[in-house]
C-alpha cells in the first residue's frame, strides 16, 4: 500500500475525496446514492450496533449515543467522485472510516450491478484543513459541486448534499454543522455565503481549461 504523507490528527478537520477508477460513474441509480449516504452514517459510530447487512431500515436514532471515531461535517455525491468533509475523533478513525465505507459500498456496488474489481481509484485522497478561511472555503466548494457541475441550478433542489442540512431549519440530518454554523449570525447568512460565490465558481470551471500548464 502507497505511504500516506497527510497526518490524521485528532480533532483535526480533512477534506476527503475519491473518484471512481478510469472516471467511471459510482452512483448509477438514486438508490446507490441512498445506499452510500446510509454508509457513511453508519461507519462514522462505533460500539454495538447491528450488523450493516441486516439493517434494513436506516434510522438516525439507531446509533446516535455511540461514539464515534469521525465526525461528518459537509457531504456531496456526484456521479462520479465524493467529497467529505470530516472530522477525526479517534486515533486511526478516518483510515477505519474510509476503508469500512469504500470496502462496504464496492461490495455493495458490485453485487447489484453484476461487476467485479476495484471501483474506486486507488486511495482515497485526503487534505488537512489548516485555518479557519480553508475550513470555510471547501465547505463552500464542496456544496457547489452540483452548481459547478451544471447538475443543477438551485443547490436546494440537489438531494445528494449536505446543503439542506445547513439552509434549512428543522429535521434530521447527519452532519455536525455547527463547526461551520459558528461563523455565521444563522444559517440564512451561510446560505448567502454559498450563493454570492455561484456565478464565480462556474466562470471559473468553464475557464478552467485555460488555465492548464499557463504559468
Amino acid at each position: 500500500m502507497p505511504y500516506r504523507q497527510t497526518p490524521f490528527i485528532n480533532q483535526n478537520f480533512y477534506h476527503i475525496f475519491n473518484r471512481g477508477v478510469e472516471k467511471r460513474i459510482i452512483f448509477l441509480t438514486q438508490d446507490d446514492y441512498d445506499r452510500f449516504f446510509q454508509t457513511i452514517y453508519y461507519y462514522q459510530f462505533s460500539g454495538p450496533k447491528p450488523r450493516f447487512s441486516t439493517h434494513r431500515r436506516f434510522r438516525f436514532k439507531d446509533f446516535h449515543k455511540n461514539p464515534k471515531i469521525v465526525e461528518i461535517i459537509v457531504f456531496c455525491f456526484m456521479p462520479n467522485h465524493f467529497h467529505l468533509l470530516i472530522r477525526q475523533i479517534r486515533d486511526g478513525g478516518i483510515v477505519e472510516f474510509m476503508s469500512k465505507v469504500l470496502n462496504g459500498y464496492t461490495k455493495y456496488f458490485n453485487t447489484k450491478h453484476r461487476r467485479v474489481g476495484a471501483l474506486f481509484q486507488g486511495q482515497f485522497k485526503a487534505v488537512m484543513i489548516e485555518t479557519d478561511e480553508q475550513l470555510l472555503h471547501v465547505s463552500r466548494y464542496i456544496h457547489l459541486n452540483p452548481y459547478v457541475a451544471e447538475l443543477t441550478k438551485d443547490l436546494a433542489d440537489f438531494s445528494n448534499s449536505s446543503y439542506k442540512e445547513y439552509v434549512t431549519l428543522g429535521g434530521q440530518g447527519i452532519c455536525v454543522k455547527e463547526h461551520i454554523l459558528n461563523f455565521f449570525k444563522n444559517s440564512m447568512h451561510y446560505q448567502k455565503f454559498i450563493n454570492d460565490y455561484e456565478d464565480y465558481a462556474l466562470r471559473l470551471k468553464r475557464i478552467e481549461h485555460l488555465l492548464i500548464d499557463i504559468e
